[in-house]
């Protein structure tokens, strides 16, 4: 080798000991995913009480026949012990992934929208406002409450991080952002 060279020695078992340290939380990130399926549930919830989509879009209007009539907070954001849509939110953690999502068979329905038409030569009947309504279609418009908004993304990036100078043991994430 021609130039010149610089030879260092240094102790490495704290370097070693930071890398056994991430190995570990690397090795099983169910934790790590817990925690983010805790906050995108929270995070859920709050929006469903705002009425706004992960994009921040305020959800349509109801049916002014059907608010009119309406007591309490509704299938949407009905939660605890009568178990609506809200109240059946949860997640579901593993090591690679984590889901959000709900059990109820009228989730679909209110996260992406459409038309509920009665079967064979049937009519729907229910009823709204007081009275009884018997059509052959109702056409629900999407009020999206599952997805990843800018402030989930932030939540993520910090709880990841977190963890991993939590596992390095440089304490807590110093990146600055704020949900």
């Amino acid at each position: 080798m021609t130039g010149a060279v610089l030879v260092t020695r240094m102790d490495t078992a704290e370097v070693q000991s930071a890398f056994r340290r991430l190995e570990r939380a690397v090795a099983d990130t169910t934790p790590t995913m817990r925690a983010i399926g805790t906050g995108l549930q929270s995070n859920t919830h709050d929006r469903m009480d705002a009425g706004q989509g992960p994009d921040g879009a305020a959800w349509p209007a109801l049916n002014p026949t059907y608010a009119a009539g309406k007591r309490g907070p509704g299938i949407l954001r009905e939660s605890g012990m009568r178990g609506g849509l809200q109240g059946s939110i949860t997640y579901r953690a593993s090591r690679s992934e984590v889901e959000v999502g709900t059990n109820k068979i009228y989730g679909a329905i209110h996260q992406f929208g459409g038309t509920i038409k009665a079967k064979g030569s049937g009519k729907l009947a229910f009823k709204m406002g007081g009275r009884f309504i018997r059509t052959e279609s109702v056409t629900i418009p999407a009020r999206p409450y599952l997805g990843i908004s800018s402030d989930d993304q932030v939540m993520i990036l910090d709880v990841v991080e977190g963890a991993l100078a939590r596992a390095l043991g440089s304490g807590s994430s110093s990146s600055g952002r704020r949900r």
